[in-house]
């Protein structure tokens, strides 16, 4: 892993961006990083703007907010539109591919993961989109351990909710190790 990664996680709120966030996060610090995490989101509780950004780090954390996303991971076309010009050079965009029409972007690689579909075909709710999404992308950016990852879902999410969110969390791995050399799975 690199010295410092800087991931912005987006979408509409109902989407679990915010909780998709605070796992990753749990799971870095199991990792042993510094982490630095924020939230923001619209006034209305679905269907405004969410956002979330985590920084991991090998050391201290000096500015606590992400500059330039080295991953970005967006879950709707509002959220990627706003937010696909604000990654970092060499940097990789994961898009929801039935939600998302991605523009051209130069110095950037971009992964289409179908993971509203996935949720609805294989979890039987969009809800798990979230954690399909950061699955796959976490299998192919190596962000963090997949252990941390699952032990911090058992950590931060209710019970009635962990088995879906751990299911999709597997299948998401499992579609990141398709996605190295491709553009959609």
């Amino acid at each position: 892993m690199q010295e410092i990664r800087q991931v912005r996680l987006c979408g509409y709120g109902g989407q679990g961006v915010v909780l998709a966030g605070t796992i990753l996060g749990y799971a870095a610090i199991k990792d042993g990083k510094w982490v630095a995490g924020s939230s923001s989101y619209g006034a209305q509780a679905r269907g405004g703007y969410a956002r979330a950004d985590v920084i991991i780090s090998d050391r201290t954390i000096v500015f606590p907010h992400v500059i330039e996303a080295d991953i970005l991971i967006s879950m709707s076309q509002p959220a990627y539109d706003a937010y696909s010009g604000e990654v970092s050079p060499k940097g990789i965009i994961f898009y929801d591919s039935g939600m998302i029409s991605p523009k051209k972007l130069e110095c950037v690689e971009q992964v289409g993961v179908a993971a509203t579909s996935y949720a609805v075909k294989e979890i039987l709710q969009k809800q798990s989109a979230n954690m399909i999404i950061l699955g796959a992308c976490l299998r192919v950016a190596e962000v963090v351990t997949k252990s941390s990852f699952a032990a911090s879902i058992h950590e931060n999410v209710p019970e009635r909710f962990r088995e879906a969110n751990l299911k999709a969390f597997e299948l998401g791995w499992s579609l990141g190790e398709h996605l190295k050399g491709v553009q959609e799975v």
